[in-house]
């Protein structure tokens, strides 16, 4: 082997010979088109250190950021039927999901884990807009009543972080059943007492915003996110009128009270953790209802309902009411007849009274008529008295 081989043409191949960079070294900003090298911009939880842009997350990215060291533990949702309604259009909805898979690595849009935020026990539900636009269907939909479940079960806060294009199309009627399936699921939670807290990330529209995304006890908000169930640009075509600025961002919303806080990234976690140790009294639930109300059943039917009594306490019962009612009766009767007879009296002297005068007048009358002889002359005096026979 000659030195031109050995020596002088490794040399030539490292020289001319191009380096291959990393796809991902390098990240382009979508709010003020800055590079970004690619480790700063993941340490800064995908926002911008030049204009604030808050970029989207994927779930295991969520879980980190949100949990306690990093540390939790993934809950498996509920299989469902893939493809129920052999959906076409331009690709077979089987492919789509196949592509969607190889793309993100997940097998659906929905994730749900469990850790401690604050050392407080918390249920996490997060959607990937990178499966499919995050849009709902029915895994999404059992997702979230699994996580519902979970925190019910656990006696722990839900922690929903949205971000969704809207219901699945490729499901049809069966991804807008999961609008009234994931409603009924908060009015789970709220009737056990638990908190849950909504956290709407860019984008929220369609379905998920009609349902379970505007139904929390709390609302928050990243900077900038687009909140809302249609678009602006379809708005603005059906009103033919031009939008405010900042129409159906996250600080309008907030202006309008729709969104109780807006909340940076990277203060997500403390707001959090300062949100639940207040709802729950540092983790403890304010009020147990579930049990409560079951307490509260059981004692129903134990006494029975209050209009009803056992047959062998009928008949006593009723002879001490009876009894207890017989004086009563007595003593309305005397009081009764006491009232009648006072009446009587008070009648008799006032017809007394009224023919008191008139016997008066006929006594004065008597006189003249037992002195027959008495003229009403003054002079009369003197005359002899009628004798009887005379009479």
């Amino acid at each position: 082997m000659s030195w031109l081989t050995s020596y002088v043409k490794p040399k030539l191949e490292r020289a001319f010979s191009q380096k291959e960079t990393p796809d991902n070294l390098w990240h382009k900003c979508q709010g003020c088109g800055e590079l970004i090298y690619m480790k700063d911009y993941l340490a800064a939880l995908r926002v911008c250190g030049n204009c604030n842009h808050h970029g989207r997350m994927g779930p295991k990215e969520r879980f980190d950021a949100l949990f306690d060291g990093s540390t939790y533990e993934t809950l498996e949702c509920p299989k469902v039927v893939e493809d129920p309604l052999k959906f076409r259009d331009q690709k077979r909805y089987t492919d789509r999901l196949r592509d969607a898979r190889s793309k993100t690595g997940d097998a659906d849009a929905g994730h749900v884990a469990v850790g401690r935020l604050g050392g407080i026990e918390t249920v996490a539900f997060v959607e990937n807009f990178f499966f499919m636009g995050g849009s709902m269907g029915l895994a999404v939909g059992e997702a979230f009543v699994a996580a519902a479940d979970a925190a019910i079960a656990r006696r722990a806060p839900l922690v929903a972080f949205v971000a969704a294009g809207g219901a699945r199309m490729q499901e049809g009627i069966l991804s807008l059943m999961q609008l009234p399936r994931t409603t009924v699921a908060v009015e789970r939670m709220k009737d056990a007492g638990l908190p849950y807290i909504v956290v709407l990330t860019d984008p929220t529209t369609g379905g998920v915003t009609a349902s379970f995304a505007m139904l929390g006890d709390v609302h928050l908000a990243e900077p900038g996110a687009l909140i809302g169930f249609a678009g602006p640009r379809v708005i603005k075509e059906t009103i033919r009128e031009t939008l405010p600025d900042g129409f159906q961002r996250a600080e309008y919303l907030k202006d309008h009270g729709m969104v109780d806080k807006v909340v940076a990234r990277g203060e997500m976690r403390a707001t959090l953790s300062r949100l639940i140790a207040l709802m729950t009294h540092d983790g403890a639930a304010q009020a147990d209802l579930a049990r409560t109300r079951a307490a509260e059943a059981e004692t129903a039917a134990a006494a029975g309902p209050a209009d009803e009594t056992p047959a062998a306490e009928d008949e006593p019962r009723k002879a001490r009411k009876a009894k207890a009612e017989k004086p009563r009766k007595t003593e309305r009767a005397d009081k009764t007849e006491r009232s009648d007879r006072a009446d009587k009296t008070d009648r008799a002297d006032q017809a007394g009274q009224g023919d008191r005068p008139a016997a008066q007048k006929a006594g004065a009358a008597r006189p003249a008529e037992a002195e027959p002889g008495r003229s009403d002359g003054a002079g009369d005096r003197d005359d002899p008295p009628i004798s009887r026979a005379a009479e």
